[in-house]
């Protein structure tokens, strides 16, 4: 799928001081995006804190980022969670006629088996209309998504295109990249090693720094792609140290504190995530000086 190579932007929801939803932040969010060269959007991933919106606010931030979005980029939906028969039924009930793909994170905190996991994709495969990116993200679900399942799924269901892997293991990520057929897409899922997967073969990242540093971020995996190696060094390395400091304290507090900086949006979270610290405010303020 050409629509999922580069760099996707997993967004975040901008909220207003007293917690409710932030339109013109989110407007301008997608706007900086696409103003400064990403491939692609994900609406409602894990970034974006679908689990504390309403339903009724998971469809006003969809509506809003679809009409802002106005056809100009392809757009990724976030649907997963841990009760699989909820989300065939959301699958079943949601209007997915504005999306390319669905990103489906790993069943969280009932930790199945990798034949639990594998047949939780399998009932979300035949209910989808959609190509799937399955996600792994070990350190927030309690259980990994090993290759030889990511593997088994990418070659029993046409539709499991890619996997968003965020084990931070290159060696991981290399063994699916190794085996993997042919179209299936190995998508990075941790900033900071984004280029390195990208340049063993991976297809690009799903990035929440890029959110922030759109120009640079989204230029580093082009160059990575094209095999510029040089040129992707430099740029990631010059974009770095803002990655250790937006996952300092927890996702997407950091991130909002960037974007708060750069007057995007504010930085205001949803219990039980809080505010990033002043400390960690101030190291990402002297970033952006800097940068």
């Amino acid at each position: 799928m050409k629509e999922l190579l580069g760099t996707g932007v997993a967004l975040v929801t901008p909220f207003n001081q007293d917690k409710s939803l932030d339109f013109e932040g989110l407007k301008r969010l997608v706007n900086f995006q696409i103003d400064n060269g990403v491939n692609y959007l994900v609406v409602l991933g894990t970034t974006g804190e679908p689990a504390t919106l309403t339903a009724e606010e998971k469809e006003q931030v969809k509506k809003t980022v679809i009409e802002t979005n106005n056809g100009r980029l392809p757009l990724v939906i976030g649907i997963g969670g841990n009760n699989t028969m909820a989300i065939v039924n959301e699958i079943k009930t949601t209007d997915l006629s504005a999306f390319c793909a669905i990103l489906s994170v790993s069943p969280y905190y009932n930790k199945p088996t990798q034949e639990g996991i594998y047949q939780h994709f399998k009932a979300i495969s035949e209910a989808s209309p959609l190509p799937i990116i399955v996600y792994n993200v070990p350190g927030r679900t309690g259980r990994n998504f090993e290759p030889k399942t990511v593997l088994r799924l990418a070659n029993d269901f046409k539709n499991i295109v890619a996997v968003k892997e965020a084990a931070g293991d290159m060696v991981q990520a290399m063994r699916i990249i190794q085996h993997k057929p042919k179209d299936f897409l190995v998508i990075s899922g941790d900033d900071m090693i984004a280029l390195p997967m990208t340049l063993a073969g991976g297809a690009g990242v799903i990035s929440v720094i890029a959110q922030g540093l759109p120009k640079d971020f989204s230029e580093m995996i082009q160059e990575g792609l094209n095999g510029n190696v040089e040129k992707a060094n430099a740029l990631h390395y010059k974009v770095m140290d803002s990655i250790d400091y937006i996952f300092e304290e927890c996702n997407p507090s950091g991130i909002k504190a960037l974007l708060n900086t750069i007057n995007v949006c504010s930085e205001h979270v949803r219990l039980p995530l809080v505010e990033a610290s002043d400390a960690l405010q101030q190291k990402i303020n002297n970033f952006v000086a800097n940068y």
